[in-house]
């Protein structure tokens, strides 16, 4: 008797291992949480600030509960995504986002070297989601 199949990938339990089958694609669910994720670390790191070590009840709040949702996202995403690939995109996404946060908001000053860092960072992404085979966990 041969041994079950696995079911399909959209009938699969959330956040089951992929089957075979579904080896090349990722469910968009898991590149949006993504996306909230990286959003959130981003507002949590540029709220720092405000934060003034920690000694300031309410944004301090706001910090660690961004930096939470954050990091339990991304646990949810690696199930589907790829770590470094994951990982890439969080840190990579992240410094530029924070980079222009700051800039945009806080007044902090880009030179020529802090944008060619960024888009660096920005074209390592993009290789990563666009010509990277490993994207799937």
């Amino acid at each position: 008797m041969d041994a079950p199949s696995p079911p399909p990938p959209d009938t699969a339990a959330p956040g089951a291992p992929a089957t075979q089958a579904d080896t090349h694609t990722v469910p968009m669910l898991y590149w949006v949480l993504l996306a909230v994720a990286i959003v959130s670390e981003v507002a949590a790191t540029s709220l720092l600030k405000f934060t003034e070590g920690f000694t300031r009840l309410w944004p301090s709040v706001v910090v660690i509960a961004f930096y939470e949702l954050s990091f339990i996202l991304l646990t949810v995403v690696t199930r589907r995504i790829a770590m470094p690939v994951v990982y890439a995109t969080w840190g990579g996404v992240g410094v530029a986002m924070v980079t222009v946060v700051a800039w945009a908001w806080l007044g902090q000053h880009l030179d020529a070297a802090a944008l060619l860092g960024i888009g660096m960072i920005t074209a390592g992404v993009i290789v990563i989601q666009g010509f990277s085979e490993s994207t799937h966990a």
